[in-house]
C-alpha cells in the first residue's frame, strides 16, 4: 500500500468516525431543546394541561398513560395520536387503547397554539412527553426536566399496539420481559406501575378476577371485601363499555404511594398490579416504595425520562406534524 493510499484510507476512517459521531449527536435528546426556537413552548403545554385538569382531574392519568402507550409502540414518536383512515387502522383503535385512552384534545389544543406561535417547530411526540410530565407534577408528583428533540412518526398500526402493550392480565415475568424489550429494568417496571395510583379502569379489564378467574370463580389474591365492592360496581354480565372504577380508591387523583399500600393489602385492581407481589425481588420494591413516598417519586421521574427516550426519531428522521392526528402530505 502506497503512502498516498494510507493517507486516503486514514482520511476515510476519520470522515466515517465524524459521520457516526454526528449521527450520535442527532440521536440525543436535549433539555431546553426549544429554548431558542420556541421559548414559550413548555409554558403553553403546561397551561393546556392545567386547564384540562381543573375541568377533569382524571385527565392527568390519561396523558401519562398515553405517553406510555406511545413509547411502547414504535418508540416515543407520537404515533398513538394519529387517527385511523379508510385504508389504515391506527394504534388508538387497538383494544388496549380504545376506549380507554383520553386526553387527545389537550394535545390538539396545545398543538394549535404552538403552530400559531412557532409553526413547524414543536413535534407532537414532544408535546405528549411534556404533557405527561406536567400531569405527574399537577397530581402531586415531582417535576422533572424533559429532554426533547423527538420527531413524529408516520406509521400507526393497531396490530403493533396489541403486540407491544402489556396486558392487564400479564404475570410478573411477562411484565419484566415486556419492559426489558424496551430497555427498562425490573425496578423501573415496578416504579412506573405506580402510575396506577391515579386514574380509572374499565370493568372489562379486571372483571375476570371477580367471576371467572378459576374453578373457584374469584381470584384468591383479591381481598374479599374489596372484591365485593367491585362486584357491586361491575355487575356480572354488564356490557356497558363506559363503566369504570378508580384504580386507587383511597386517593384516585393524588400521586402518592397508596397504590403500593393497596397491593400489600391484596387490593391491586388489575391482575398485572397484584402480580408484583408474586416475585421476591419485585415484592421488595413494592414494600420499599410503599414506605418511602419521596424516593418513589424521585425514581418515577427518572424512569419517565428513560422511558421517554425509547426509540425516538431525531435529526432528519420522521417529521414535525402540523396536525397531531394526521401525517403530513
Amino acid at each position: 500500500m502506497t503512502m498516498n493510499s494510507i493517507i486516503s484510507f486514514g482520511s476515510l476512517v476519520v470522515i466515517l468516525i465524524l459521520i457516526c459521531y454526528c449521527q450520535q449527536l442527532d440521536a440525543q435528546l436535549q433539555e431546553g431543546f426549544y429554548q431558542s426556537s420556541c421559548p414559550l413552548a413548555e409554558l403553553i403545554i403546561k397551561d393546556e394541561v392545567r386547564r384540562a385538569f381543573f375541568s377533569d382531574s382524571g385527565i392527568a392519568a390519561g396523558l401519562i398513560r398515553m405517553h406510555f402507550h406511545d413509547c411502547f409502540v414504535r418508540g416515543c414518536d407520537g404515533s398513538v395520536l394519529i387517527d385511523s383512515t379508510p385504508s389504515n387502522k391506527a394504534e388508538k383503535e387497538a383494544i388496549a387503547n380504545n376506549p380507554s385512552l383520553r386526553g387527545f384534545q389537550v394535545i390538539d389544543n396545545a398543538k394549535t397554539r404552538l403552530e400559531n406561535l412557532c409553526p413547524g417547530v414543536i413535534s407532537c411526540a414532544d408535546i405528549l412527553a411534556f404533557a405527561a410530565r406536567d400531569s405527574v407534577e399537577i397530581s402531586g408528583g415531582l417535576g422533572y426536566d424533559v429532554p426533547a428533540g423527538r420527531r413524529d412518526g408516520r406509521i400507526s398500526l393497531d396490530t403493533e399496539a396489541s403486540a407491544n402493550l402489556p396486558s392487564s392480565r400479564a404475570n410478573v415475568n411477562l411484565l419484566i420481559q415486556a419492559f426489558a424489550k424496551k430497555g427498562l429494568t425490573r425496578e423501573e417496571m415496578v416504579t412506573l406501575s405506580g402510575a396506577h395510583t391515579i386514574g380509572r379502569s374499565h370493568c372489562a379489564s379486571f372483571s375476570h378476577r371477580l367471576y371467572n378467574f378459576s374453578t373457584s370463580g374469584q381470584d384468591p389474591t383479591l381481598d374479599q371485601i374489596y372484591a365485593s365492592q367491585l362486584m357491586q360496581q361491575c355487575p356480572q354480565g354488564n356490557t356497558n363499555p363506559s363503566l369504570v372504577v378508580p384504580m386507587d380508591p383511597p386517593s384516585p387523583t393524588v400521586f402518592d404511594t397508596s397504590y403500593y399500600s393497596g397491593l400489600l393489602a391484596n387490593r391491586g385492581l388489575l391482575q398485572s398490579d397484584q402480580t408484583l407481589l408474586t416475585d421476591a425481588a419485585t415484592a421488595i420494591e413494592v414494600i420499599g416504595n410503599a414506605r418511602n413516598a419521596f424516593l418513589w417519586k424521585q425514581k418515577f421521574a427518572a424512569a419517565m425520562v428513560n422511558m421517554g427516550s425509547i426509540g425516538v426519531l431525531t435529526g432528519n428522521a420522521g417529521e414535525i406534524r402540523v396536525n397531531c392526528r394526521v401525517i403530513n402530505n
